[in-house]
C-alpha cells in the first residue's frame, strides 16, 4: 500500500487544575472553538469539544502521524497559555493526566451528542461520577484511590 490510511476517534477528557470551576458559561464557546482551531492548525481534527465549568470533553480524528499524548499536550498546553493571556492573567491551569476513550466511526454521533449534552448530564452528575462511569464503560482498569489524584 503506498498510502497510510486510519480512523482514530479517541473521546478525550480532562478537568481543570483541582476540578475548580473556573471555565464561566461565557468563555465556554470561545474556549471550545480556540481549540479546534489548535487542533487544525496541527493537523487533526476535532470533531466535537465542549464541556462545563471545570472540565472539558474532545472528540479527536487524530491522523496517523499525531500520537495521542501529542495531540492531549498540544490541546492543554495552547488552550492554558491563551486562557491565562486573555482571561486568567496566569492564574488557570488544567489537571496533569486525561481520561481517553477509543470510539468507532459507528458511534460517532452518539459521542458528539453526548459532548453537547454536558450541562444536562451534570445537572444530576458530578465530574468525579461521569469519569468513573466513563471508566468502567470503557473496561479501564483504575485504582479508586488515586484516580482523582
Amino acid at each position: 500500500m503506498s498510502h497510510s490510511y486510519c480512523s482514530n476517534r479517541v473521546h478525550v477528557v480532562f478537568s481543570t487544575k483541582e476540578r475548580r470551576k473556573r471555565i464561566a458559561d461565557d468563555v465556554q464557546p470561545r474556549l471550545w472553538a480556540y481549540m479546534a482551531g489548535i487542533a487544525s492548525h496541527h493537523g487533526f481534527e476535532a470533531i466535537k469539544i465542549g464541556g462545563i465549568a471545570d472540565h472539558v470533553h474532545a472528540l479527536l480524528l487524530l491522523t496517523a502521524n499525531m500520537p495521542l499524548s501529542k495531540a492531549i499536550q498540544l490541546l492543554k498546553g495552547v488552550s492554558s497559555k491563551w486562557l491565562n493571556e486573555t482571561i486568567f492573567g496566569g492564574k488557570f491551569a488544567w489537571q496533569e493526566g486525561y481520561g481517553a476513550f477509543s470510539v468507532s466511526a459507528s458511534h460517532t454521533d452518539e459521542v458528539v451528542e453526548y459532548i453537547e449534552n454536558q450541562q444536562a448530564h451534570h445537572a444530576n452528575r458530578s465530574f468525579e461520577e461521569e469519569f468513573v462511569m466513563l471508566l468502567k464503560k470503557y473496561g479501564v482498569t483504575y485504582d479508586p484511590v488515586h484516580v482523582f489524584g
